[in-house]
């Protein structure tokens, strides 16, 4: 049995995610944003041991505590492919106001297996992905979905057409009771988006 756990942080309101093994107590976390510190009370205070970092996309806003945890735990980060040149440019902020994050960890060929099925929703960014765990009725859309909107895909590499489709063929197919944990803002489910006009 698992239990998610978030931490909204940063000056941008980011959703980090951790998803804990109530059995083994061992965890991944999801977009460590910003406020290592606060990640590592609640791994604390719970009992877990990170083992994975996983992104649903590489924008700053979702990579900023990436330094200070990778060297705390030293535990391997995932992103995908298309998504990998995005982690790594110095472009990838919003200055003046957020600069580029620095001293970030090299990601990892292998990605950690910790019971969800993972889906390509790409539109936000080129490789923006979800993670959809079935037993738990949950799925973690990043910057795809939100609760009554859809990601900007105002920044490089953003397409709407293909925002729109990732939410509507992939999303959209998964049970509406499904609950949607997004990387901004308050849960909501599949059921109470696919009502929303903009989808018809």
């Amino acid at each position: 049995m698992k239990k998610l756990h978030r931490i909204t942080v940063g000056p941008l309101g980011v959703n980090c995610y951790v998803m804990g093994d109530l059995e083994t107590r061992q965890a991944v976390v999801f977009d460590p944003g910003a406020e290592f510190g606060r990640l590592q009370e609640l791994l604390k205070k719970e009992g877990y041991t990170p083992i994975a970092v996983l992104l649903t996309h590489a924008h700053f806003d979702h990579i900023g505590a990436l330094p200070e945890l990778s060297k705390q735990y030293d535990i391997p980060v995932w992103c995908a492919e298309g998504d990998r040149e995005l982690y790594g440019s110095p472009e990838n902020g919003m200055p003046p106001w957020y600069p580029a994050v620095k001293g970030l960890p090299a990601l990892s060929q292998e990605r950690c297996d910790f019971g969800y099925r993972l889906i390509a929703t790409p539109g936000h960014t080129p490789g923006g992905v979800s993670y959809y765990f079935p037993e738990e009725g949950i799925v973690l859309t990043g910057d795809t979905l939100f609760a009554g909107a859809v990601g900007r895909t105002d920044f490089p590499g953003g397409d709407e057409g293909q925002l729109k489709s990732s939410i509507k063929e992939k999303l959209f197919t998964l049970p509406p009771t499904t609950k949607v944990y997004p990387g901004h803002g308050f849960p909501t489910t599949i059921g109470t988006e696919k009502m929303d006009p903009y989808f018809a």
